[in-house]
């Protein structure tokens, strides 16, 4: 099911199930753990509470299809409200972050504290063609006078032979103090080509306090 979205899955989309009915003898994918190096969350002016999990690649190998369940506990730790959150690209290459949000809409108390739970995680297996080697060049981003909006823009280079028909950025702000305080996903409407790398420009807003900086990850598809 490539270009599925099991976040934003819409009435009457086709979804391909295997039957499973012959082994290959080829080696599954392993679920691996993976750490949440950070959950915490911002009260929006509109109310309601935005909840921002870091969820970090601790692996030599990629991993696929993240997800994770954000949990409101009272002082006293019992479970208030529950929502589970997936990453907006479908793959972590080793050693990088990727954030997950889960918006809680109001009444929201202000006593809460979140807890992050890390539900899926895959590692891909070795060869795996279904993923194209992209990169960001030449990136600026340009702060408004309130710091809390951020305009980005760059190039997104491939770093193969074969043209990638769905590719993904997205870019992740972070605070002073290193907390995610907002993220947002570019998609090109174009193929992306060794001989012709993609610009890109858009905004990226806080969800809490100014931004610092911005990091970029990308996902492209053949």
């Amino acid at each position: 099911n490539p270009g599925i979205n099991p976040a934003a899955l819409v009435v009457g989309k086709t979804l391909v199930i295997p039957r499973g009915a012959q082994a290959t003898g080829e080696a599954l994918p392993t679920p691996a753990a993976m750490p949440v190096t950070q959950a915490r969350c911002w009260p929006p002016a509109s109310g309601g509470l935005w909840c921002l999990a870091l969820l970090q690649n601790p692996y030599v190998e990629t991993l696929e299809n993240l997800s994770a369940q954000f949990t409101l506990l009272d002082s006293s730790g019992q479970e208030l409200a529950s929502q589970a959150a997936y990453g907006l690209l479908d793959i972590l290459p080793p050693g990088e972050s990727m954030p997950l949000a889960a918006y809680f809409p109001p009444p929201v108390r202000a006593d809460v504290q979140v807890r992050a739970q890390v539900l899926t995680a895959v590692r891909l297996l070795p060869g795996d063609a279904r993923y194209l080697p992209a990169v960001v060049q030449n990136s600026l981003v340009t702060l408004d006078a309130s710091g809390r909006t951020a305009q980005v823009s760059g190039k997104v280079l491939l770093g193969g032979e074969t043209p990638a028909k769905s590719v993904w950025l997205l870019a992740t702000a972070y605070d002073s103090s290193g907390d995610v305080v907002g993220m947002r996903r570019w998609e090109a409407s174009s193929t992306l080509t060794a001989a012709a790398p993609l610009p890109f420009e858009f905004q990226v807003a806080s969800v809490g306090p100014a931004i610092d900086h911005v990091h970029f990850l990308v996902e492209a598809r053949p």
